[in-house]
């Protein structure tokens, strides 16, 4: 009944998500192929991260 009133989990990582990948494509941009590819690296992490969550609420419905 109060679903809505719950934090979406995946919107949020989501949003982080998004946010590594700028800041990565800025990295990248700036020639800094080092912080490019630590930025990456956490934005796979997230990405998995989300898969992971999608999967679980797929299994509860």
């Amino acid at each position: 009944m109060f679903g809505w009133l719950k934090p979406d989990p995946v919107k949020k990582l989501r949003k982080a998500y998004d946010q590594k990948l700028e800041q990565a494509m800025h990295a990248q941009r700036n020639g800094d192929m080092r912080l490019f590819a630590d930025l990456t690296a956490e934005s796979e992490e997230l990405w998995r991260k989300i898969e992971q969550l999608q999967q679980q609420h797929a299994a509860n419905q």
